[in-house]
């Protein structure tokens, strides 16, 4: 009879303990920095003692997280290669479907907002693919485990875990549910916690900041960060140019700055062969990538280098360029064949 009892007893606390598999480790509780990100939750944010322990306890590291963001790529592409994972006619096509289905709310939001549909239907095509791959851990696991056991960007992310726990609480949310990248991104337009609570927005009026589920509310939220970052309604992105025979300007490498230092003017005068209507007093930037026929150059404007403030990275910003224009020119060629 004892020894039974002791089996019951020895399952129910079985039942009852975590399982971590090889790749997790529980929270040390107890760990200097972990203490003192509790503490200061509690002293800044009013947040209660037995509630933050009961949730990083059951928040992992994840040894896989740390191997994402410590390993160091293994090549750098170029923008060929770039191009080929992004460009491609199966993103396209959804990203056409997509449009078609949310063509009265992507309007109402260019509307209301001034960012084009194409920069909205690029930016979530790029990063999340029409929100198919939206990443496969939990944001407090995410989290924590580069705030407490990832020195080189620790502050980045202890900061990013406080606003985490911040907009769970501000939205109702259950701090151990939402899913996103190993880097903490968040759902369908991969917001960080604290570009949530900066630039989110409820687009579709039902008092919820969804930007896991709402396309309204993931859209409106896109738009709502480039109207914060400056976006010039009706404004060209990019152009291709050339370099003329009297090129003055420094030899173009595919080194490109992520701050605009010429105008358009000042680049015609050195040489730089492009076609605008743009006002000759605005600012641009000559920008040069090895394309699959060499070395392509192109002129960036004002709205360019704000999406670069989404992803600090020019490919990137070529990229959700060049994807939503490609989806709207496909809407428009099927618009005419049903005519």
């Amino acid at each position: 009879m004892k020894t039974f009892n002791l089996k019951i007893i020895s399952t129910i606390l079985f039942l009852n303990t975590p399982v971590y598999s090889a790749d997790t480790i529980p929270i040390n509780l107890e760990q200097d920095n972990v203490i003192e990100f509790i503490d200061e939750m509690i002293r800044d944010h009013k947040f209660d003692r037995a509630y933050l322990n009961e949730i990083l306890s059951k928040a992992k590291i994840k040894k896989s997280i740390i191997k994402h963001i410590s390993a160091p790529a293994e090549r750098t592409l170029s923008w060929k290669d770039y191009r080929k994972i992004f460009i491609t006619n199966e993103r396209v096509n959804i990203g056409v479907n997509f449009w078609r289905e949310n063509k009265k709310m992507l309007e109402r939001i260019e509307r209301e907002t001034g960012v084009s549909i194409e920069i909205l239907v690029g930016i979530i095509g790029v990063e999340t693919y029409f929100g198919r791959i939206t990443g496969k851990d939990r944001v407090i696991d995410a989290l924590a485990t580069l705030a407490f056991q990832y020195p080189p960007r620790s502050n980045f992310f202890k900061k990013e875990l406080k606003h985490f726990f911040i907009l769970t609480r501000e939205e109702e949310l259950d701090p151990l549910i939402p899913m996103g990248s190993y880097a903490g991104a968040m759902g369908r337009p991969q917001f960080m916690p604290s570009s949530f609570r900066a630039y989110a927005v409820d687009s579709s009026g039902n008092g919820k900041r969804d930007i896991w589920n709402d396309w309204a509310d993931v859209s409106g939220s896109i738009a709502n960060y480039f109207l914060a970052h400056k976006w010039r309604s009706n404004e060209e992105v990019a152009v291709r140019a050339s370099l003329s025979k009297n090129w003055k300007g420094k030899i173009p490498r595919p080194n490109n700055i992520l701050k605009i230092s010429n105008t358009l003017k000042s680049l015609e005068n050195e040489g730089v062969q492009f076609t605008t209507d743009l006002p000759k007093n605005n600012r641009g930037e000559l920008l040069t990538f090895k394309g699959k026929n060499g070395l392509e150059h192109w002129v960036g404007f004002h709205n360019f280098f704000v999406i670069t403030k989404y992803n600090r990275n020019v490919m990137y910003a070529l990229a959700v360029h060049q994807l939503g224009q490609q989806i709207s020119k496909n809407i428009n060629l099927k618009s005419n064949d049903e005519l």
